[in-house]
């Protein structure tokens, strides 16, 4: 079975998730924080819409470096509105599936490298980007922003199984 085979419907399924609980986040909260240290609500949606484009770039580049030294630092995207935050994201994950989708297994164990100002972050199989750097840092943060609406008295939706908003076994 071929490597994109594998990973495909945990991607559809994640991506799936991950946008039910977007099309949640509340507009005209985007500079909300439960903490100093924490990312603002806008700064944390515009980064789970980002995330999925990660992919994209990694299958089709060697390398990419998010502050190349002598030119300006990428801008992260802070969510302004709900409807901008879902087309980066659907773009996005759409970018990805795509580049998944015609992969062979070659081209997914080739090397991808990271870098932040010429300084190397981590170098890995293309195929290990799409499912650590992609799949579970979406996880990652998608719980986060579970907390965040929960603390927004936002319906959670259902992820892995019921909330206390959503049962679908029910």
């Amino acid at each position: 079975m071929p490597i994109r085979d594998m990973i495909l419907p945990e991607f559809d399924r994640e991506m799936a998730t991950t946008r039910k609980t977007l099309e949640r986040v509340p507009e005209g909260k985007s500079d909300w924080k439960p903490h100093n240290k924490s990312m603002t609500l806008g700064r944390l949606a515009g980064h789970l819409a980002e995330l999925p484009g990660l992919g994209a770039r990694a299958i089709e580049l060697e390398s990419l470096d998010f502050r190349p030294p002598g030119a300006p630092p990428r801008q992260p995207f802070v969510m302004d509105s709900r409807k901008a935050l879902l087309e980066v994201f659907d773009k996005n994950v759409a970018n990805t599936r795509a580049g998944l989708a015609d992969a062979s297994d070659e081209a997914l164990m080739k090397s991808f490298t990271l870098s932040s100002g010429g300084k190397e972050l981590f170098k890995m199989p293309k195929i290990a980007v799409v499912r650590s750097m992609v799949v579970n840092h979406v996880i990652h943060h998608r719980g986060q922003l579970s907390v965040y609406l929960r603390l927004n008295n936002v319906p959670v939706p259902s992820i892995y199984g019921p909330s206390a908003d959503e049962n679908p076994f029910a």
